[in-house]
């Protein structure tokens, strides 16, 4: 089972509710894509901060590996734990971009493929926003019978708790 952070684009102007068609699914885990293509993966989904941060520290690295007289297989070593943090981040970098945005969290999904992640995410967002849109019942207003009498006050204290209406 895949666990998928859903972010939500930033609320419209005009005050009309969320265009699902936006939801982004992010999936939590390791992405092999991004240990394999870091970079590319990077422009692919838009990471611009992130893509600017992975050239900084790899460019320090490179200019503090050629201080240090670091070998081939040392430099080799240093670009692939680099290229393993990113792709162990990518769902953290993803999401952290989204948020910068004005994206909010609306959950986390947890299912076998994407497909069925959406499925799920979108039945529960269908129904929240039916619940929203339906007007409350008579019962939520108030009750429809007389409330009942209070029993005298003796002012007295039953076990722990007062009487209602009683004394304190």
């Amino acid at each position: 089972m895949a666990v998928y952070a859903v972010l939500e684009p930033p609320a419209r102007p005009d005050g009309q509710p969320v265009d699902l068609d936006r939801v982004q699914l992010v999936p939590d885990g390791f992405s092999w894509g991004a240990f394999l293509f870091g970079p590319l993966w990077m422009l692919w989904h838009r990471l611009w901060l992130v893509l600017l941060g992975w050239l900084a520290v790899t460019v320090a690295l490179a200019v503090a590996q050629g201080l240090l007289g670091v070998s081939g297989n040392g430099r080799l070593v240093v670009a692939a734990l680099v290229a393993l943090l990113v792709g162990l981040e990518a769902g953290m970098l993803r999401r952290w971009t989204l948020r910068r945005a004005g994206w909010r969290d609306h959950g986390i999904v947890v299912a076998d493929d994407v497909e069925a992640a959406e499925q799920r995410y979108f039945v529960r967002a269908t129904r929240e926003r039916d619940a929203a849109a339906v007007p409350p019942y008579e019962a939520d207003r108030g009750p429809l019978t007389a409330p009942r009498a209070t029993p005298p006050s003796r002012g007295g204290v039953l076990g722990l708790f007062p009487l209602p209406g009683g004394g304190r």
